[in-house]
């Protein structure tokens, strides 16, 4: 049964619900076996070791532990030999690399339980509910299908209900509609079936405050099926995903891992060939896969993106999952929330008119303006203090938005009715759709009503027609601009009525105004907005209020150009998925949706191949944010379902630190291409090291232990400092990557492959040098120095090529000191290098020589080559993108 659309009296024979007595205790026992308790599913939370055990699942990860049981493997046949100690720091930094990234993983991922968790405290604790003829107050989670509830002002709405009957009740739907106005309620509403979620005037949620008012309803669902629960329900069954970085690291651990394998065979059987001892070419085999899989990557992933993390919290941004920092910078679609996150979430007075002329509310207005805004003040219920120098809002925001545009123009609402006090009142009627207080001004009883416009024009004596026409005009001009318009009237009376009728009092009244008032954008969010178009980045708004009013709010963004780029909730259920698919793209503005519709909205654009970025602050964005890329909630309006469904939370609420984190997020993608850019050209010249030298000349150039140090020592702190390179100028000019754009794309694979071949050669160059070249004629090759100057050279080279990774443009445009960690990093890493090529006992372990000046030349100069050899490579590219 449709519960909004269906007639009361069929309700309640469906649910056998009795409007005079209630449910009988006995049975509503029965009811509660059959529906269940009126409370959300729970699901088991995981358990810590469960969640660890899930991050070891990673590709990298498991090729690590592979590549620590192989290390650990060389270990132990080094001890079997006895010529050579056992070298245990690889296989416990591997393990370490592990047991980090696991913990970090744990502690940083999202627990999806927790909009669950968020969505069950909003839950009404208690309920008044007529039970065997008496009016008692039950646990909400004990309400059942067919009773008697009675709600007011204050209350939460404890479970989905039907009005029976309702006096000026208004409850605030925003978690659900994201309508920033109370949503005026008449349990004699009639309502088509086709109605959105907004507009089922008849019917109140669970989970919504009841702002103003009164009511008695029946229930018509409880737990997993009020809107609340279905809310819970597509949490449940919207997988987490994984992020675009997340599938690249993936895809490239997948390669990595094959490569090695491959690798490692290719090597050992050039060395069966070249007849060298099958051991002894294994571990030189094993030795080499270990060192070219970059073991230290994933923990250096994870650092960097955890740097990133600590300069966006610093940015007021908080990440709950460590990738989606990386995730916001593919932003290439934001789909965003109108209310509280374009918006202020803040019903404000704009404009008034004064019978004469529409005046907008700036630094000065004239006296009459002053005068109705004083007039309206006196006519109102709600407040406005100010605490803390923050003002707070207490009661209607219709009414509220007329107090702070008193207290702005200097009139305090609780000296005018001190001034002025009210002496009569009639509240606010949905029937009626007035309100009336009498208030003492200069000793006479003055009527003052305000109310709709089409109601309170007819109350109104006119001094002739034109003036009438010219308010309804002023009136239609402001509802265009989809602005809240209410009129105000007044007169004055001889006496005080005892009986206050309505009739009497609210008419013959003579005009006074109209106030328009409206959510107005953040002032921030239209620049923000522009910058994410010159990025590339397409902004969508996606809300539930009404097309008018989020199209005027969205072409005054510069979202929506076009009447046509706007499409209602009714509108969007009418398409299939395929016909939304094929009009994704033309669609700015999405008015009146639903919590499904946002979903489809998101999945619509991720099938296009975009990458979406979701913002929101309601329970009814949730699902949404957690099915979108990357869900963005806001930190001081956005409730915790939305915060707990979402991946980051912005603590100032301000649309525009999306666009810094979008900038934060590229740039730290950046410095992760630029690690795998420095890990993968080191490693590739230690691979084409080997390869080269077993073919030529059917020898390793370097020892398994030097492989192993170069691999431990040269490689991890300088890709860390990478990780901490700061975002270049340029980057947010450049178009949102794709989703399927390979992490090698834009020349990076031919970068690696180029300089990796000449780290490789230069090392080969320093290893005839020395075996072959510095010997006395006739001499057998001195393979021992030969290896030794490979050892430096390649050592030294790597981490000279760490300053050439730091950056596309000339690292003289960029400047040698802009990151204090690389120097640093460099310098630890070069006296460790240092302690093993000088010190005589590291000496005797790592089998170095010692050698002379010129040999020490000879490496400097190969091994400052690459800095050069990049450099005029660099200047070539600039030149030819200039000329172009």
């Amino acid at each position: 049964m449709i519960w909004y659309s269906s007639p009361q009296e069929q309700i309640l024979r469906e649910l056998n619900a009795d409007l005079n007595m209630g449910l009988a205790e006995k049975d509503a026992n029965e009811r509660l076996k059959t529906y269940g308790y009126n409370k959300l599913n729970e699901k088991p939370p995981r358990s810590f070791l469960r969640r660890f055990l899930d991050q070891l699942k990673d590709v990298m990860v498991i090729i690590l532990m592979i590549a620590a049981a192989i290390s650990l493997g060389v270990s132990i046949y080094n001890v079997t030999l006895g010529d050579e100690p056992p070298e245990w720091i690889e296989p416990i930094v591997i393990m370490v690399i592990v047991l980090v990234n696991g913990i970090l993983g744990v502690v940083q991922e999202s627990k999806a339980e927790a909009a669950l968790n968020a969505l069950k405290n909003m839950s009404a604790p208690s309920a008044r509910v007529l039970r065997d003829g008496v009016l008692k107050t039950i646990k909400s989670t004990e309400l059942v299908p067919g009773d008697i509830v009675d709600i007011e002002s204050g209350d939460m709405v404890p479970a989905d209900c039907r009005l029976i009957s309702s006096a000026s009740l208004r409850c605030d739907e925003s978690a659900l509609t994201g309508e920033s106005v109370p949503t005026e309620k008449d349990g004699g509403a009639t309502v088509s079936e086709i109605s959105s979620l907004g507009d089922r005037l008849n019917m109140v949620y669970a989970g919504c405050a009841v702002s103003y008012g009164h009511a008695r309803a029946v229930v018509v669902e409880t737990g997993m099926n009020t809107e609340m629960g279905k809310i819970a329900t597509m949490l449940e069954n919207e997988g987490e995903g994984q992020t675009p970085l997340q599938v690249k690291l993936a895809q490239m651990g997948k390669t990595l891992g094959i490569l090695a394998v491959g690798i490692c065979g290719l090597i050992f059987v050039v060395g069966l060939f070249s007849e060298m001892q099958m051991m002894e070419m294994f571990m030189v085999a094993i030795s080499l896969a270990v060192a070219a899989i970059p073991e230290g990557l994933p923990a250096i992933v994870t650092i960097v993106l955890a740097i990133g993390v600590q300069r966006l919290v610093a940015k007021n941004a908080i990440i709950r999952r460590l990738p989606a920092v990386e995730t916001l910078g593919s932003a290439s679609v934001i789909c965003s929330d109108k209310t509280g996150t374009l918006t202020q979430n803040r019903m404000t007075l704009v404009r008034v008119y004064n019978g004469k002329n529409t005046i907008s509310l700036e630094d000065s207005i004239p006296e009459s303006a002053i005068a109705l805004i004083r007039l309206a003040t006196l006519c109102t219920d709600g407040s406005v203090r100010i605490e803390d120098g923050v003002p707070k809002h207490i009661g209607d925001p219709t009414e509220t938005a007329i107090v702070a545009a008193a207290l702005k123009y200097g009139i305090f609402k609780e000296e005018l009715v001190v001034e002025h006090p009210r002496v009569g009142e009639i509240p606010f009627d949905s029937e009626r759709k007035l309100m009336t207080t009498i208030n003492m001004i200069e000793n006479q009883n003055v009527v003052i009503v305000k109310g709709a416009p089409d109601i309170l024009f007819g109350r109104c004596i006119w001094d002739d027609e034109e003036n009438r026409k010219s308010a309804e005009q002023a009136n239609g001009d402001m509802g265009r601009d989809a602005l809240r318009v209410l009129a105000v009237g007044y007169k004055t009376i001889d006496s005080l009525p005892m009986d206050l009728p309505p009739d009497e009092l609210e008419s013959g009244l003579t005009f006074g105004g109209l106030v328009g008032m409206i959510d107005p954008p953040r002032p921030e969010v239209i620049n923000a907005i522009d910058e994410c178009d010159s990025a590339g980045i397409r902004t969508v708004m996606i809300t539930g209020d009404h097309i008018i009013t989020a199209s005027a709010i969205a072409k005054e963004l510069g979202i929506l150009n076009d009447e046509s780029e706007a499409i209602s909730g009714n509108q969007l259920a009418e398409m299939s998925d395929e016909e939304l698919f094929e009009n994704i793209r033309h669609y700015r503005v999405y008015a009146r949706v639903t919590p499904s519709d946002k979903i489809r909205i998101v999945k619509a654009w991720q099938q296009a191949g975009e990458t979406v970025a979701m913002t929101g602050d309601g329970v009814n964005d949730a699902p949404a944010l957690k099915a979108a890329d990357i869900g963005c909630a806001m930190g001081i309006t956005g409730t915790d379902v939305a915060k707990g469904a979402a991946d980051m939370t912005l603590t100032d609420d301000n649309f525009a630190t999306i666009v810094t984190a979008v900038r934060e997020g590229r740039g730290i993608y950046d410095n992760i291409r630029k690690a795998v850019h420095f890990l993968l050209s080191c490693n590739l010249g230690e691979i084409i090291t080997v390869f080269l030298s077993m073919l030529i000349w059917k020898e390793s150039p370097l020892m398994p232990i030097q492989l192993l140090w170069v691999n431990l020592v040269t490689d991890s702190l300088p890709a860390i400092a990478l990780g901490m390179e700061p975002v270049e100028y340029d980057v947010m000019s450049r178009r949102p990557r794709s989703k399927s754009e390979n992490i090698f794309s834009n020349g990076l694979g031919i970068r690696v492959s180029l300089q990796g071949t000449l780290i490789g050669l230069l090392t080969l160059a320093a290893y005839f040098i020395g075996s072959r070249v510095m010997i006395p004629q006739g001499a057998e090759p001195d393979l021992a120095l030969g290896e030794s100057m490979a050892f430096a050279t390649l050592a030294l080279s790597q981490l000279i090529h760490a300053f050439n990774v730091r950056s596309n443009h000339s690292l003289f445009k960029i400047g040698f000191h802009t990151n204090k960690y690389m120097l640093g990093a460099f310098a630890a890493s070069f006296l460790l290098m240092a302690s093993v090529l000088f010190f005589p006992p590291l000496q005797d372990i790592f089998k170095v020589d010692q050698m002379s000046q010129t040999q020490w030349g000879i490496i400097a100069a190969l091994s400052i080559s690459p800095l050069f050899i990049v450099e005029i490579v660099k200047g070539i590219r600039h030149l030819i993108i200039k000329n172009k």
